[in-house]
């Protein structure tokens, strides 16, 4: 059993004041903080995910544990300089142009942030080149693409055409999903991944950047 099992025990079940006063615990403890962080924090973020992936948790309490993984990550992130935070890779997210949905997306960015990645959210409405600059900017790993309307499901194949013309494409794995797409498209498009949800999402994430 882990050192910091009660700290995981809490976040799963969303027992944000549990959690926080475990991870003041540990710190005032002298327990190493990237350890509080992997063994702790992203140890219960990713039996979350798999909780949802089988139907064993569902999106309300989902949320829960990922506010309270943020609330703990409050706590822990102002003990580490700059650069010194190990994330597991660098995912720029997402809603494609045209699209105001940003539900999906969220829960995803909040999954992947909880599971170790380093996040940057560019909101909803989000161009092919604003893709584009932004991973270009921040060396990222993974483009994450989110659509809710079929009509601006071909932004997706265009950012991936923007990523192209840019010359990244070889370096940057690309992830898309949302209610209308599937599968199908991914291929047709060319993407990297599909993820129907946002336990999925993470698991696919890791994948791609063969995390285990």
């Amino acid at each position: 059993m882990s050192e910091f099992s009660s700290l995981t025990e809490a976040v799963i079940k969303g027992d944000i004041q549990t959690a926080v006063a475990e991870t003041q615990s540990a710190l005032d403890a002298g327990s190493n903080v990237q350890d509080i962080l992997d063994k702790g924090l992203i140890a219960a973020m990713d039996e979350v995910g798999e909780k949802f992936s089988t139907g064993q948790m569902f999106v309300p309490q989902m949320l829960r544990s990922a506010k309270t993984m943020q609330e703990c990550m409050k706590l822990i992130k102002a003990l580490f300089q700059e650069g010194q935070l190990r994330a597991k890779g660098k995912i720029v997210i997402g809603t494609v142009r045209q699209d105001l949905h940003d539900i999906g997306k969220n829960l995803v960015a909040m999954m992947m942030e909880g599971a170790g990645f380093s996040i940057t959210d560019l909101g909803v409405d989000v161009s092919p080149k604003d893709f584009t600059q932004k991973a270009q900017e921040v060396g990222a790993d993974i483009v994450a693409m989110s659509a809710l309307l079929s009509t601006t499901m071909p932004a997706m194949r265009e950012t991936i055409e923007a990523l192209q013309e840019a010359g990244i494409r070889d370096k940057v794995k690309v992830m898309i999903g949302g209610a209308p797409v599937t599968e199908n498209f991914a291929s047709e498009i060319k993407a990297d991944s599909y993820a129907p949800d946002a336990g999925s999402a993470v698991i696919a994430a890791k994948k791609l950047l063969g995390i285990t």
